[in-house]
């Protein structure tokens, strides 16, 4: 990837960073594991962005 980017974009692939997390154990504790796993969880190799 290019070494200079758009504010933009890097604003937008920041946030897509910090989306790309796991659900924190306590949210899992309270709702009795219904919630484990993120559905918009996004692999960097297999789901490509739109930035």
């Amino acid at each position: 990837m290019a070494h200079f980017k758009p504010l933009g974009k890097k604003l937008r692939l920041a946030k897509a960073l910090k989306q790309n997390r796991s659900v924190p154990l306590w949210v899992i504790m309270r709702t009795m594991r219904k919630f484990r796993d993120h559905p918009k969880r996004r692999h960097w190799r297999r789901v490509k962005l739109k930035a």
